[in-house]
């Protein structure tokens, strides 16, 4: 069975550990899938990019949650919630984006013919 309280405890205690991970991870997560939409990728590649950031974002926010449960509301859970919802935003629109938003760049990759 699944102990909130033991992994609450685990999330405070390794808060350092946990946030040195989760913040570059979901800030390169993100930007991969910005990316793949800027580069028009195939939709399974977005997809698994999506799914990889939006997992990070949720894993955030809920060590995020982990502090307030306490009653620990500072500036960096702020920060650190924004950070999520704005990764978690941006996810969410790349999967719902229907056509290329960025035509210009896109043509201009193609010309360069960087090979991505």
């Amino acid at each position: 069975m699944l102990d909130l309280v033991a992994l609450g405890e685990f999330s405070r205690n390794n808060c350092i550990a946990i946030c040195s991970v989760l913040v570059p991870a979901n800030l390169l997560a993100t930007l991969t899938t910005l990316i793949f939409v800027l580069i028009n990728k195939p939709k399974n590649q977005k997809r698994v990019s999506v799914i990889i950031a939006i997992s990070l974002a949720i894993i955030l926010s809920l060590h995020v949650a982990s502090w307030w449960v306490i009653g620990i509301v500072k500036a960096q859970t702020f920060i650190l919630l924004s950070l999520s919802i704005i990764c978690l935003v941006l996810n969410c629109w790349a999967i719902v984006q229907k056509r290329n938003w960025f035509p210009i760049v896109s043509r201009q990759i193609k010309w360069l013919n960087l090979g991505i």
